[in-house]
């Protein structure tokens, strides 16, 4: 049992350093190209990837089933969170934008009760108040150094914890490749409208880089963007496959905590590609929320209760 607790743990931190890896990507080619064009290369070299994950977890058939408009109603959602999350990338510094992300569990939890019909503890509640303490430390508001795009990353993260929250409300009947085939088509369908809706219009520029970021118009990407771009695809089936197997192998409640792993690497790849230096309050900020979701997680109910 110590055994699969361990190697499900290791299967968790891999994965969430690979996924880190594809932000860096991300950020790195987000004054160049478009995101609809970074998206829909992305998911044009994942689908081959997560056909074949679906075939051999439960075979093609279990695309087809009753769950059709609620998988697409929550990759939706998925779709609006992620694309708010890579917009914040352009403006704000990779540490900044990830660590904001990371008060899913927090907008998590707070929104079970209303949702699930959860009870919350005062542990919860807690956990909610010092992570928000966390996010105005973050945001510095009244120091003149407030940038708009950190909402982005704010608004990412509640829309992603509803799409969990809507996985947990699902059950277990869909397997995970399911959702994330499901995922990567409607990804790809809505880049492809957003940049063919703009397009049309003729707006390829608003003045600000995360709007930017979305609106550009399509570039021929040199040989060695187009290798880093189409790398995401990989990085994403991977990585989803590591996350997916810590949590066959392991308890949620053994290996969630880990996840904050993530705020690891985000400074590192800011400063070494980027030459970003955190802010004292960015660490400060990230610092309670961290403490905040691991003092939640610590408590018998959420062991009980983790979101899907």
């Amino acid at each position: 049992m110590q055994n699969r607790a361990a190697l499900g743990i290791g299967y968790l931190c891999l994965g969430i350093l690979i996924f880190s890896i594809q932000d860096a990507i991300i950020k790195s080619v987000s004054g160049d190209y478009a995101l609809t064009q970074v998206v829909s290369i992305r998911c044009l070299v994942s689908a081959p990837i997560l056909l074949v994950m679906v075939h051999f977890d439960g075979g093609l058939r279990s695309l087809i089933g009753r769950e059709f408009w609620k998988l697409v109603a929550r990759s939706a959602l998925m779709l609006v969170a992620y694309t708010t999350y890579y917009m914040a990338f352009p403006a704000l510094p990779l540490a900044d934008a990830v660590a904001l992300f990371f008060t899913v569990p927090l907008f998590a939890m707070a929104l079970a009760a209303p949702i699930l019909g959860e009870s919350i503890g005062w542990r919860r509640i807690t956990a909610v108040i010092v992570g928000f303490v966390g996010v105005m430390v973050m945001l510095r508001p009244g120091a003149g150094l407030f940038e708009p795009a950190a909402l982005l990353s704010l608004f990412s993260s509640v829309t992603y914890a509803l799409a969990m929250l809507m996985a947990r409300k699902m059950g277990t009947e869909t397997s995970a490749p399911v959702m994330a085939f499901y995922q990567n088509g409607v990804y790809l369908t809505g880049a492809l409208m957003i940049a063919g809706f703009f397009g049309a219009i003729g707006v390829h520029e608003a003045g600000h880089p995360s709007i930017d970021f979305l609106i550009r118009g399509w570039t021929m990407p040199n040989t060695r963007d187009f290798l880093l771009i189409a790398s995401c695809g990989v990085i994403a089936a991977v990585a989803m496959t590591l996350l997916t197997n810590a949590y066959r192998i392991a308890k949620a409640s053994v290996v969630t905590s880990f996840e904050y792993t993530g705020m690891l690497w985000a400074p590192l790849w800011g400063y070494l590609f980027f030459g970003e230096i955190p802010h004292l309050t960015t660490l400060a900020g990230a610092g309670l929320i961290i403490a905040a979701g691991m003092f939640a997680l610590s408590s018998p109910s959420a062991r009980e209760n983790k979101p899907a």
